[in-house]
């Protein structure tokens, strides 16, 4: 499925792939990197209450920010962990992290085949990049918040995307 102009880049439209996703859906499983260059699916990211932060790639402003923002917000989230999907590849993830001290996000690549991209919706056709979008899938994989950013340099709400995690992982406990 394509879903042409359902985000801009600096005004541009772009065409997404894959259906987009609504809080009460199940989320959907994938195969992407992590930065030992292991495969994770949904089911290896674990039973928490888990914020996913899309980004089109860390070396950008808007992403490094959001990744740094989340990263700061997993110390305050207990219950909850944090991932960050991109298609940079999990080299450049670990060293970004490194760079930063970015240590309590873990970072996905899914530059292999972009199923996380298709399956969630997130994968610009144009340029092979994941969308900005944030989702929150609880502990029984249901989504619970997601919101795909309209234009790709804009932040997120990043405080709905918190209020549902700590939502999810209040009413888990």
């Amino acid at each position: 499925m394509e879903r042409p102009g359902a985000t801009t880049l600096k005004g541009n439209p772009l065409t997404l792939i894959g259906a987009e996703l609504k809080p009460g859906d199940t989320a959907p499983d994938f195969s992407v990197v992590d930065t030992g260059l292991q495969t994770v699916d949904l089911a290896a990211t674990g039973n928490n209450v888990r914020i996913i932060s899309v980004v089109p790639s860390l070396d950008t402003p808007v992403c490094d920010a959001q990744t740094k923002r989340f990263n700061e917000e997993a110390a305050k989230l207990p219950g909850v962990d944090i991932l960050t999907v991109s298609m940079d590849l999990p080299f450049a993830q670990k060293r970004w992290c490194g760079a930063f001290g970015v240590d309590k996000v873990k970072m996905l690549s899914d530059h292999r085949d972009g199923s996380f991209g298709r399956n969630y919706g997130t994968l610009i056709k144009e340029l092979r990049i994941e969308s900005r979008a944030i989702f929150v899938v609880d502990r029984n994989n249901k989504i619970r918040h997601a919101e795909y950013v309209k234009e790709v340099a804009d932040f997120p709400d990043y405080e709905k995307a918190l209020a549902a995690a700590r939502s999810a992982a209040a009413a888990a406990a």
